[in-house]
């Protein structure tokens, strides 16, 4: 397997067609996709039911922002598309997407590991590449996501950083939502909690 992580958004529904946006970090394997989503999680009850996932790359990273920081500043909305050829969804801000089917199940006491092979693929935009903000963001909401675990230096000197780069190269979209990132952290550190579930 590449041990290589590419950040993505998964999209999955649960059985009453309830959608679940989730940012998640998969591997590839020649022509697979390999999911390792945490337990609990409604992506892994989602695809465990229905069997299905749609894999999404976006540059909008708002996306990413408003996931991690849902359980403290509720969860934000982002628009959906149906998917092609399975029971699912796409984002509609997706410059590309995959529609996966479940083959095979290694379970694992924490990150059970999801084989999924690939149903249909479609191109929606051109990717132009990154800019320094974006990788920011990506950054931060890596941050944000484990403030429990993290220093309170560790994390103020790594957003330190990242804001030069927000500085310099961020747009609307990036400026939101670093934004996002930043009242999360100050959420956190007044004791604010939130029921949103994991990934």
């Amino acid at each position: 397997m590449n041990d290589q992580i590419f950040e993505t958004v998964v999209t999955t529904v649960a059985p009453d067609g309830t959608p679940h946006v989730a940012p998640m970090g998969v591997r590839y394997r020649d022509a697979h996709v390999v999911l390792m989503p945490f337990k609990p999680s409604t992506t892994l009850d989602n695809i465990l039911a229905t069997r299905h996932a749609v894999l999404n790359l976006v540059t909008d990273t708002r996306v990413f922002a408003g996931a991690v920081t849902a359980r403290w500043l509720g969860r934000r909305e982002f628009p959906l598309l149906p998917a092609e050829r399975i029971g699912g969804v796409r984002l509609a801000a997706a410059l590309n997407h995959v529609e996966l089917e479940l083959e095979q199940q290694d379970d694992h006491p924490q990150r059970p590991v999801l084989t999924m092979a690939r149903v249909h693929e479609a191109r929606h935009a051109p990717f132009i590449g990154f800019n320094r903000a974006q990788a920011a963001v990506l950054e931060g909401a890596v941050l944000v996501s484990r403030l429990a675990m993290l220093s309170t230096d560790k994390v103020d000197s790594e957003l330190a950083y990242l804001q030069i780069a927000i500085d310099k190269t961020a747009g609307p979209e990036e400026r939101e939502a670093w934004s996002w990132l930043r009242e999360a952290v100050a959420r956190f550190r007044a004791g604010a909690t939130g029921t949103e579930a994991a990934r």
